[in-house]
């Protein structure tokens, strides 16, 4: 019986990974050569302009990309607004003031759309492309993406919540999180070394540079102007020293206890991923290589593929 028992396990794991498997090689590199051969180079444009204007723009897009792959696969549902039937991502904790990058999604799909003529390419697949190209033109490296995403037609901001990690997590909990989504520890520490670009808020780090013993005592004393112990929250501070520019500096940081975030210091405090974190320190070529290949494998976390989903005329809402 506990055999037989084992057996259907075996044979539902399998189907699901066949799944898994079947849903990833319908993705393609050329899906939009014949319907939209302008596509990519429409998106690039209008990435390269949006972060030579504003370089925060980068991170905002790297950031909702990460955070939609985290929510039941990279479906476009973080973009979704409220309505009476959508319970809308963008209300999650995780995404408050995210204005920015859902307002640059809708000019990119604009210009797309006017483009190819007609709506073809997915806001999912917009969302994929933009966060490799705002990397790239930040000083980032390139990846292959492959295109057939199709866009949900839900969304849950209980998902969202529960989903996407916490800036107070352990490691522990990262790499359980991770794991939840088909990426390894590699994954995690690769992945994070996203925050070379961007800031956050103090609410996010204000338990850290108050509470927390593994941080650089004058690092703090600096973050404590930014970052009052009352008031304060939307304060911003970069998430490494160089928040422009995409680099190895993350890393650096961490090494030095000088990590902005509590989950991001628990990537270098005497734990497992220690010597990955120091390895990228001071070897940029090989973390852009992780990270292009990690940035690969999160972008076909689940999608909608065939005929399962939709392809949004409007990105911020189900047709």
């Amino acid at each position: 019986m506990a055999s037989r028992k084992y057996f259907s396990i075996v044979i539902y794991a399998f189907i699901l990974g066949a799944f898994a498997n079947t849903a990833f090689s319908s993705l393609s590199r050329d899906y939009y050569d014949y319907s939209c051969p302008n596509a990519l180079s429409t998106i690039r444009s209008v990435v390269e302009a949006a972060v030579q204007k504003e370089r925060r723009m980068g991170a905002s897009l790297l950031r909702t990309h990460f955070r939609d792959c985290f929510v039941n696969g990279c479906d476009g549902s973080i973009l979704l607004d409220p309505s009476p039937t959508i319970d809308s991502e963008k209300s999650a904790v995780p995404d408050f003031q995210s204005d920015k990058a859902f307002k640059l999604v809708d000019e990119i799909k604009e210009a797309v759309d006017q483009a190819c003529g007609k709506p073809v390419v997915s806001c999912a697949d917009i969302l994929t492309v933009a966060a490799r190209d705002s990397v790239v033109a930040l000083g980032g490296p390139t990846w292959e993406v492959r295109l057939g995403r199709r866009d949900s037609t839900i969304a849950s901001r209980d998902a969202a919540n529960a989903n996407i990690p916490s800036p107070f997590f352990s490691l522990s909990e990262l790499i359980s999180n991770f794991k939840s989504h088909g990426l390894n520890e590699k994954d995690l520490v690769a992945l994070s070394g996203g925050h070379t670009i961007g800031n956050a808020r103090c609410a996010t780090f204000r338990d850290h540079i108050y509470n927390d013993s593994n941080i650089n005592p004058h690092f703090a004393k600096e973050l404590k102007y930014i970052c009052p112990r009352e008031g304060g929250d939307s304060n911003i501070a970069p998430l490494d020293r160089t928040a422009a520019q995409f680099d190895s500096a993350y890393f650096r940081d961490l090494v030095h206890k000088k990590g902005l975030l509590r989950s991001d210091q628990e990537l270098f405090n005497g734990g497992s991923t220690d010597a990955l974190v120091k390895k990228y320190s001071h070897n940029t070529k090989v973390f852009r290589q992780d990270f292009a290949k990690s940035m690969i494998k999160m972008g076909n976390i689940k999608p909608l593929t065939g005929n399962r989903g939709e392809i949004r005329l409007n990105c911020r809402r189900v047709n």
